[in-house]
């Protein structure tokens, strides 16, 4: 139960990472959304982890995971005068799914790489792009 304890723990942590940057930018899929995700995802995986057997296959229930966090991440998506908003946001949550899954395997490392490179994406790529800003700096430069 205690490596389960640390999944559980360890997932809600990296998802509340994204989830502040998001919270920076003041999208509506922020901190706990992002926390909700990854721990979701995580107790999900440990599931399918323990209940293996002849007839059970835990790559299935990623793959679940994978398609039910696009539905939600769809659901981020607004469409408003020409202009489509939410996209990285929604990005955002299949990573942190991701990323909840790998602590659910006790891949930790490749959750904690899977963040460090979101944080690295939605915080100075911005910067590059055409009339981009600074986290907090104004407006998003999110399409």
């Amino acid at each position: 139960m205690s490596e389960a304890l640390v999944a559980l723990v360890t997932a809600a942590a990296l998802g509340g990472i994204i989830g502040w940057e998001r919270e920076t930018w003041q999208k509506p899929a922020g901190l706990r959304t992002h926390m909700m995700v990854a721990l979701g995802a995580a107790a999900f995986t440990l599931l399918a982890m323990r209940t293996v057997g002849e007839s059970s296959d835990p790559g299935r229930i990623v793959v679940g995971i994978a398609t039910g966090i696009g539905f939600l991440g769809a659901g981020t998506i607004i469409q408003a005068r020409g202009e489509v908003r939410g996209i990285t946001t929604a990005a955002g949550i299949w990573v942190v799914g991701a990323v909840g899954a790998c602590c659910g395997a006790g891949e930790f490392g490749i959750g904690v790489v899977a963040v460090a490179l979101s944080v690295v994406i939605l915080t100075l790529l911005p910067r590059l792009e055409p009339g981009g800003k600074a986290p907090g700096a104004g407006k998003d430069p999110e399409p």
